[in-house]
């Protein structure tokens, strides 16, 4: 039986985004579960705090609407009061990773934690392993986002990936760039949301008339259109959760993560173009469409096609009765069972880190 080690986890713990928050607090708490002293690595910047903020209120270049303006930032004091409650290491500066204490293991992940063109994480040398104290570094479901494979990666982070223990990753195309960059093979793994899904609470928020969910903003007009004439076909709600969409007839702007958790538990479909869109219609066993935007489209992609969910990822060739078939029929119990192998797999790539 592996022994109890302290471990921390280094990801994007502090975004105000639903997806960062419960992949942070999945994988941390999946492990304290196993019997490790698990903490997240709880980094500070100003500099990443004031980026973060400031998308947090205006996640697209249009300032929101007034009224809604109080909205953003109800949902952003929630994801604080969240954050208050995850098991976190002392405090230290992002630049200054010899003060993050000591460990038995780092984990790096899960997150797009490598991505070189992240907006304001892009660069960040301690994601790459760089000052920690471990005796082991590994990574959980890494990836590098938005930079696509074709791109390599430049000596000087090639040199830094190559001195991890142990690397898997969540998607193809990082499994393609830590190929390229240090000649290994790593590990498909599932996203700790659904490795760990049974953390998650699936409660529901009271019974009242049936909703789809929409999740993310910058939908593509043809998806729009689609899902607004199949909801009125359905006699359905969409109700947008986080972001304004103002096609949906209900505004959950100020949802913090655990009431986006409920609400996702009690629809009826989701219909996303985030990766965590995804991941919890598939936590909750949810039909789902899915049109990518271009920064999240190597996530989302890889995701459907490790799964055998191909169908799941529409484009503006999709009819209405592509959209009936899809998000009214259940999960394929094909999709299931390539959750399950990949938690198998998951699984054992930890006990190999930890042991």
């Amino acid at each position: 039986m592996t022994r109890p080690r302290r471990i921390g986890v280094l990801t994007f713990h502090r975004c105000i985004n639903y997806g960062s928050y419960w992949q942070a607090r999945c994988l941390a708490e999946g492990l304290r579960a196993r019997g490790h002293d698990a903490v997240l690595l709880d980094h500070h910047s100003p500099r990443i705090n004031m980026s973060e903020w400031r998308c947090a209120l205006r996640p697209i270049a249009d300032a929101p609407p007034a009224a809604h303006r109080s909205a953003y930032v109800a949902k952003a004091r929630r994801f604080f009061a969240a954050f208050d409650g995850l098991p976190l290491s002392d405090p230290f500066p992002l630049h200054a990773p010899e003060q993050s204490g000591r460990y038995d293991v780092v984990l790096v992940g899960s997150d797009e934690v490598w991505n070189l063109r992240h907006p304001w994480y892009g660069g960040e040398a301690l994601f790459y392993g760089d000052g920690l104290k471990a005796e082991r570094l590994a990574s959980y479901a890494a990836s590098f986002g938005s930079q696509p494979a074709g791109t390599g990666l430049e000596q000087y982070w090639s040199s830094r990936l190559q001195r991890f223990d142990a690397i898997s990753v969540r998607d193809r195309n990082s499994q393609a760039l830590v190929a390229q960059a240090t000649g290994r093979q790593s590990p498909l793994v599932l996203d700790p949301c659904l490795q760990f899904a049974q953390l998650i609470p699936k409660t529901a928020p009271p019974a009242g008339s049936p909703y789809a969910i929409v999740y993310g903003h910058g939908f593509p007009a043809w998806l729009q259109q689609a899902i607004a004439t199949w909801a009125s076909d359905q006699g359905l709600r969409l109700v947008s959760i986080g972001y304004h969409n103002p096609w949906a007839h209900e505004q959950r702007i100020e949802a913090g993560p655990v009431e986006f958790a409920a609400m996702m538990a009690g629809a009826r479909a989701v219909i996303t173009n985030f990766f965590h869109g995804c991941i919890f219609a598939l936590v909750n066993g949810k039909p789902f469409v899915t049109a990518p935007s271009d920064y999240r489209f190597n996530k989302v992609r890889d995701l459907v096609a490790a799964l055998g969910a191909e169908r799941h990822m529409v484009s503006p060739a999709s009819g209405q009765d592509d959209y009936r078939q899809i998000l009214g029929d259940r999960l394929d119990p094909a999709i299931g069972h390539s959750i399950a192998r990949l938690r198998v797999q998951s699984d054992a790539y930890l006990d190999h880190v930890l042991a």
